[in-house]
């Protein structure tokens, strides 16, 4: 290809393995060490953490099941924003760009500072340079990116392959060495599920599982798009589910539920208690794999949904440019990755994991439901991949994303209704960005 001209289309340079390295990489970030604790503390029994876990996997497998149908449909980039556009119209399509305008920077923001603090943690150094580094990292990432989509791929898987393997010796190690492994589970055996809980444990399981939609955003990269992107989806969600409880149930032997639940820092805790302070050391190289590997997938995939958005006119049409020599959406890679380092020095750490949830999984119940919409709709599209289970499969994911946001607003009313605030000021940016959009471009007609 010239270099003298830009690219017109993202080249497909990605397999089925790195679609899966993907899907486990990004979904298995900070989340495993942080939600096990409030999730004990919630469900008040071994029975409901195992509950709460199985189902957040049920209901993240159901709704892989259901995207993997509109991946092989709509193989673009841009993922849930060109399933939302194809099934509603540009304007819910822009409402979730502009959710993933503003949750993405955070999100990359809160991995790197994640990654930082445990390096600190080892290096022993203070606040400014915790951030400065996580800000680097971000940064040298990006440029890993920018310059080749087959490093970060190559990245990416060699990252994945590392983190299954310390999670699998973590739940090793304290299954092993837990002493008294048999009289912990058997404590806490009888204790009786608190019911009132499991909605609110949902929401932060969830935030847990979230991640497999991020694949979908690379649909214009796969190749063999229509095979590689169900079985990469639905084999990497199960991959992850097991994992999960492999890991759990290693926190479950080496900890006494009540100091499980009490727990800050849980993996720390479950090492130190079987193999002393040196254990420390070790939880804090295991954080680091797996927040660099979440990162890093994050930043392989999440820019391309503004790239999908300037192509159809509803962001600035210079981030959706290729680079003429890399092949890589340059621009969207870099304006994001600016975004997420302001937000590093700006800002230190903050939990949003129900934030994140109630403002990205309803647009995820929405793409499912156009699923439904889509088939009466325009039956004659291509469909190699048909969900299993339908109409079944679907729909339950749609009834327990709603179910869960409906026990999130009756809980907790002001940060759900916030976060739907915060969704519908997208509504006027909408009309604002159409009129801007044809003032710079005569004759442009964008729908409205």
């Amino acid at each position: 290809m010239a270099t003298n001209q830009p690219a017109r289309r993202l080249p497909r340079k990605l397999g089925t393995w790195t679609g899966m390295a993907v899907v486990i990489g990004v979904i298995i970030g900070s989340g495993i060490f942080r939600v096990p604790s409030p999730i004990a503390m919630q469900t008040g029994s071994i029975t409901g953490v195992a509950l709460v876990w199985i189902l957040g996997g049920i209901v993240a497998l159901f709704g892989a099941l259901s995207i993997a149908e509109l991946a092989a449909m709509f193989p673009h980039a841009g993922g849930p924003y060109v399933y939302l556009r194809e099934a509603y119209g540009r304007p819910l399509a822009f409402l979730f760009g502009w959710m993933w305008l503003l949750t993405t920077p955070f999100s990359w923001a809160a991995q790197s500072l994640t990654f930082a603090e445990y390096f600190g943690g080892v290096m022993h150094y203070g606040r400014l340079p915790t951030h400065l580094i996580a800000a680097a990292l971000i940064a040298l990432i990006c440029a890993a990116h920018y310059r080749s989509v087959r490093m970060g791929a190559v990245v990416q898987n060699i990252s994945t392959g590392a983190k299954l393997l310390a999670l699998l010796g973590l739940a090793v190690v304290l299954f092993v060495f837990a002493p008294h492994a048999g009289s912990t589970l058997a404590g806490v055996a009888s204790g009786s599920v608190s019911w009132s809980g499991i909605g609110i444990a949902l929401v932060a399981v969830l935030w847990a599982y979230d991640g497999w939609e991020n694949l979908t955003t690379l649909s214009g990269e796969m190749r063999n798009p229509q095979t590689s992107l169900p079985r990469a989806l639905i084999a990497g969600t199960l991959v992850v589910i097991a994992v999960y409880l492999v890991v759990n149930a290693g926190y479950l032997v080496a900890l006494p539920f009540a100091a499980l639940a009490a727990s800050k820092s849980v993996a720390a805790d479950a090492v130190t208690g079987v193999l002393g302070q040196g254990g420390a050391a070790v939880v804090a190289a295991l954080v680091m794999v797996s927040t660099f590997g979440s990162l890093n997938g994050s930043i392989l995939s999440d820019p391309r949904v503004f790239y999908a958005m300037a192509e159809d006119g509803l962001f600035f049409k210079s981030v959706g440019r290729i680079h003429a020599r890399f092949e890589t959406p340059y621009v969207a890679i870099a304006f994001t990755g600016v975004l997420a380092v302001i937000y590093v020095l700006l800002q230190d750490f903050l939990q949003l994991a129900a934030a994140y949830v109630l403002g990205i999984w309803p647009f995820l119940a929405l793409a499912v439901i156009g699923l439904f919409l889509l088939r009466r709709r325009r039956p004659e599209l291509p469909r190699p991949y048909r969900v299993l289970g339908y109409p079944l499969v679907p729909a339950l994911f749609v009834l327990g994303t709603l179910v869960v946001i409906g026990n999130s607003l009756y809980r907790d009313p002001l940060n759900t209704g916030r976060s739907l605030a915060i969704t519908l000021l997208g509504v006027p940016l909408y009309f604002i960005w159409n009129f801007y959009y044809k003032r710079r471009h005569t004759g442009a007609d964008p729908a409205v």
